[in-house]
């Protein structure tokens, strides 16, 4: 399924639908109900609702419109237009609905492309499992400005339910959050229970010459407090 996600356009929709959900007529002829709301932590998100099945995307930060996405497939929203695109490049433009967007045999507009993908591992040197309940956070900065705190592009949080180092993560950013003298860089940090046990302690740039590469980054155990 994952691997093409947006034949899934293709497919009737289910015969019946809840008030919440709205109506998408997109370029291919396919159609498609979207519904939005919040999750258990407030957290916006988009549902798809397909035949069979609904697939939910969280809201992640946008220069313009709102931007959904999960790790292969995307949603930008801006006013009544809707913009597939999966990891494959893939795209479908849609218009909210029973109309399909005006010119519907061109191609989808190049909003999907402003998308950066930030992709990378993060491992330490130290000989020490993680625990069950470890949670790796990993945020796209902007540190450009001297003396200022860093400005959060965005963050993606793993449960790693066991899982050990090295630990793969991927998170997509605007491109149009990147402004001229943009400084882009990862921070990581590892947790457990809200107590850190291990972080970067260098910078990591997530682009060269405004294009991403992989990111390998090693963190160092954090620092331990003075014994009493």
């Amino acid at each position: 399924m994952k691997s093409a996600l947006l034949a899934l356009l293709l497919l009737p929709l289910a015969a019946s639908a809840d008030n919440e959900r709205q109506p998408y007529a997109c370029d291919n002829g396919s159609h498609i109900e979207i519904s939005f709301s919040a999750n258990s932590d407030g957290r916006p998100q988009a549902t798809l609702h397909f035949a069979d099945e609904a697939i939910t995307l969280p809201q992640v930060p946008a220069a313009s419109g709102t931007l959904y996405r999960n790790e292969t497939l995307r949603l930008h929203t801006k006013e009544e237009r809707a913009l597939f695109e999966d990891d494959k490049g893939n795209r479908r433009d849609c218009l909210r609905g029973n109309t399909p967007p005006p010119g519907a045999a061109s191609p989808a507009p190049a909003a999907a492309s402003s998308f950066v993908d930030i992709a990378g591992s993060v491992s330490y040197l130290q000989r020490i499992a993680l625990p069950p309940d470890a949670v790796l956070i990993v945020r796209i900065q902007d540190t450009a400005r001297a003396g200022a705190p860093a400005r959060t592009l965005a963050e993606q949080r793993i449960e790693l339910a066991g899982q050990q180092v090295p630990i793969n993560f991927q998170t997509t950013i605007d491109r149009d959050l990147i402004g001229k003298r943009a400084r882009i860089t990862i921070s990581a940090r590892i947790e457990s229970r809200g107590k850190l046990l291990f972080i970067n302690d260098r910078s990591y740039p997530a682009l060269t010459d405004g294009q991403p590469n992989p990111v390998e980054m090693r963190l160092k155990p954090a620092a331990r407090g003075p014994r009493r």
